[in-house]
């Protein structure tokens, strides 16, 4: 099953509870500066659990790097926007995400403006290559809940635990 690709904001405390079964879940902090963080989603794995992917902003670490089953590059025009991180995806439900608006408005300051139109330019890419999301983030799921030896396992979020708390997380609140 599939839908639309979307940006989401995740709830902060959600990705506290989160954060404290697995400390690689990446922050949304205000005091971090990371309120900011955006995921996309939201990606159906295996049918039955809902992720997002955290959408970050390129480092130099990362124009060295390829794209790889737990990572991939957002790049219009030569130019890498952002990446995605698959190894850091986490599970989601609806009463924990937050629409990310892309629509820029007459009213919006200028750095509101330029963070909309680059949030816009990622989900574009991102629409534009779901099949591939949607693919990577389940053979990665599937590679990490098999027995079979996987050596990306270790830069793995704990997907088992983090839908565990998720389901009690949403059975709470």
């Amino acid at each position: 099953m599939k839908t639309d690709l979307k940006l989401y904001k995740v709830d902060m405390k959600y990705i506290r509870n989160l954060h404290n079964i697995d400390d690689k879940v990446l922050s949304v902090s205000p005091q971090t500066g990371k309120d900011n963080r955006v995921f996309i989603g939201v990606v159906i794995i295996c049918g039955v659990h809902k992720y997002c992917i955290p959408l970050s902003s390129p480092k130099e670490k990362h124009k060295k790097m390829k794209n790889s089953m737990d990572f991939s590059k957002i790049e219009v025009d030569g130019k890498l926007l952002g990446v995605l991180n698959f190894n850091l995806m986490i599970p989601v439900n609806e009463e924990q995400l937050q629409l990310v608006e892309t629509a820029v408005f007459r009213r919006d300051r200028e750095d509101i403006r330029h963070y909309k139109k680059l949030c816009a330019q990622e989900l574009e890419w991102c629409r534009q290559n779901s099949e591939t999301i949607w693919n990577k983030a389940n053979v990665l799921y599937k590679k990490y809940i098999s027995d079979e030896p996987f050596s990306g396992r270790a830069r793995c979020l704990n997907f088992v635990k983090l839908e565990k708390e998720c389901e009690k997380y949403n059975s709470n609140y």
